[in-house]
This record gives C-alpha cells, structure tokens and sequence, in this order.
C-alpha cells in the first residue's frame, strides 16, 4: 500500500493520533492514512468517531473521509451503526478469536514463502528495527512491530495471500491497543519473539520462522484477554 507524505499530529499529552496528509491523491491519501491508524492500534474496539473529527486532523475535507470510511467499513474496521454514529467494532472475544485463527493460519505461510525469497537488504531492516525495538523496550512501539512484520511478509512477493493478512491486521489493530494496555512489564518478551523470527530468517530455517510468528500470534491473544502468566 502506497504510503503517504505525513507530517504528524499529536494529542496535548504527546500522543501522535493521525498524520497529515498532502492534497495530491487525497482520496488514495486519506484511505492509506486511516488504514495505517487501524494498522498501528491509534483507535481501541468500541471507539466513536466522527468524520469531522477525522477530515480535521488530517487537513481534508470531509468528501474524502467520507469515501475511505465506506471502504473501511466494508474491510470490517469500522462500523455504520444504526444511528449514524461510526464505531470500531466493540470487544467481542470471539471475533478476536476467529482473528487470531486466520492469522495463524496464514501468516506462517506467508513467513515460509518469505524466507525462501528474502534477500540480504531485508534481512539488514529486520535486524535494524529489532534493535531500534530493543533499545526502547519499556515503550512499546505498535508501529515498529507492524514493520518488523511486514518488512518479513512483503518478501514473500505474494500477489493473494499479502492483501488478506493486510485485512486481518486491519482489524485486528484495534485490539492491540488493548494489548500495550494489558500487558506491562511483559510487553518487552515480544522483541525475544521477534529475535527467535529473525535467527530463523537468517538461517534460511522456514519452518522456524513460521512457528516464531504463530508463537508471536498467540502472545498478543492471551496479552489482550489477560491469558497470559
């Protein structure tokens, strides 16, 4: 997905929310911003939002908000709710459980085909953003784990199954805000995950790789329900 020129915006508290967009391909722009901020956990489950809210941080107009949001709202990110109001889906345990199903199902796979085609540049970005991970440990960054991730997955150079986990994480994002929530202390054993990923990666070791990520699907589930020990 094309990423947009941003120019970020944050809360009074410092919190970034939303990015800025430039008025060139403003509907493409708008659309991709507000994917990232699913992506990337900016919104939690049960959230309302407001179109004008939204057109106001990212300097449009509303004609174009107006245009992403129906597409979001067909990709299940957010919901036309019966009095007009626009929601992320609310918590509901067995939605997320489905998520994490499909997740498991098919981001293996896609880490197997990427191993079997990731080149030594991508290896090097993997290891970068590990480190930049571990060097800021105690403030987990959402952003980071989804480029750890993707970063792996786009080697894959997978034409069908790429778009679909795109759409599982788009709405899976929400609940990881819930996550970084949840989780305290413990947030810091997801870059041990991502460290087994890439030892397998470097290894030319798929299966490895795979198991790494679902092991790395299943942390998030029992983080975000409050499972985990």
């Amino acid at each position: 997905m094309a990423a947009a020129k941003v120019d970020h915006q944050e809360t009074s508290q410092g919190e970034k929310v939303l990015d800025r967009i430039e008025q060139t391909k403003l509907r493409e722009s708008v659309y991709s911003a507000l994917h990232a901020a699913f992506t990337r956990g900016v919104f939690a489950p049960g959230d309302v939002l407001s179109l004008r809210t939204l057109a106001d941080q990212l300097g449009t107009s509303m004609t174009p908000v107006r245009e992403a949001v129906r597409r979001l709202v067909a990709e299940g990110a957010l919901i036309d709710t019966p009095s007009r109001k626009l929601q992320v889906p609310p918590f509901d345990k067995e939605r997320l459980t489905d998520l994490m199903r499909a997740r498991i199902a098919l981001e293996p796979l896609l880490t197997e085909l990427a191993v079997e085609r990731i080149d030594r540049k991508a290896v090097e970005e993997l290891a970068a953003i590990l480190e930049e991970a571990a060097e800021n440990a105690d403030q987990p960054d959402l952003e980071q784990n989804h480029r750890f991730h993707f970063t792996l997955y786009k080697q894959s150079c997978s034409p069908v199954i790429l778009p679909l986990v795109e759409g599982l994480w788009l709405q899976y994002g929400p609940y990881l805000k819930l996550m970084i929530a949840n989780a305290g202390p413990a947030i810091g054993r997801g870059n041990d995950i991502h460290a087994e990923i890439l030892e397998a990666v470097r290894a030319r070791n798929g299966p490895a790789a795979a198991a790494g990520v679902s092991k790395d699907i299943r942390r998030s589930f029992a983080l975000i329900t409050g499972d985990e020990a």
